[in-house]
């Protein structure tokens, strides 16, 4: 899944319609190859964003849960320590392998 696609359910304050957008966005670019389409192909990418979006906001409308919401706070400090553990550039105690290996 791309990296860039974020769990959407379940949190608190709930999800907006952007942040539906932008994932719908992901998707879609994600399948399609492109970043930008052309011309020839911006209708029916736009046209797949919006059907995409719209579906998923059906999905995270349907959806139940009995968990308690997420903090976004939470969540984003969980991320970030995961990032720093998997790309420990920014640590001065950092061991750096030699290019190429």
């Amino acid at each position: 899944m791309c990296r860039n696609i974020r769990p959407l359910f379940n949190f608190d304050p709930p999800t907006t319609d952007a942040e539906v957008r932008a994932a719908a966005l992901q998707f879609v670019r994600k399948i399609s190859g492109f970043t930008k389409p052309s011309q020839a192909n911006h209708a029916a990418f736009a046209r797949a964003v919006d059907e995409v979006a719209e579906v998923a906001t059906r999905l995270l409308a349907g959806l139940a849960t009995q968990a308690p919401p997420k903090s976004r706070e939470v969540e984003a400090a969980r991320a970030r320590a995961k990032s720093l553990a998997r790309f420990p550039a920014g640590r001065p105690d950092a061991v750096k392998s030699p290019k190429g290996v």
